[in-house]
């Protein structure tokens, strides 16, 4: 075999174009739109993720210890996406001023955590209510995880 007749592989050039499976380049909209999509979260099966239960349930507890006062909120921070940091964020602080209008301490709730009524709406996403009873009063926590990256996140809080 002869040196012109070998397959030799070579260096990209710019005249090649863009690598398979990278993002277009350009300044325009579809451009950036396609730059966005390839970079934002990647959706992920169900069934390559591990079991939300535990999740749900310590997510559950940290969610109200961090309404009380009792737990930083950057603690959960990489389990919730950016909106549910922002609203969760919000509500501390309101509940933070609340407690210093009235000068009340910050003390460690005492619940109890119920099991999660789990649903699958669709492939990689599970929405769970949680009961969570303590002397005063009861709540619901209702939790939207989708998987996203890999692992689960939570795209959803309320706390009713």
């Amino acid at each position: 075999m002869n040196a012109a007749s070998s397959p030799v592989a070579t260096e990209p050039t710019p005249d090649d174009g863009p690598a398979p499976g990278a993002p277009p380049r350009g300044r325009g909209s579809l451009a950036r739109i396609a730059h966005e999509e390839y970079f934002d979260y990647q959706p992920t099966s169900t069934a390559d993720l591990p079991d939300p239960m535990p999740l749900i349930e310590n997510l559950t507890r940290c969610v109200i210890e961090i309404l009380a006062g009792a737990r930083e909120l950057e603690q959960v921070a990489r389990w919730v996406t950016d909106d549910v940091y922002r609203t969760l964020l919000a509500r501390a602080s309101i509940s933070a001023r609340a407690r210093a209008a009235r000068g009340a301490p910050v003390v460690r709730p005492t619940f109890s955590v119920g099991t999660p009524r789990l649903t699958a709406p669709r492939d990689g996403v599970v929405e769970a209510v949680v009961i969570v009873t303590s002397r005063a009063r009861a709540r619901a926590v209702a939790i939207r995880l989708e998987g996203l990256d890999r692992r689960w996140r939570a795209s959803a809080i309320s706390v009713l």
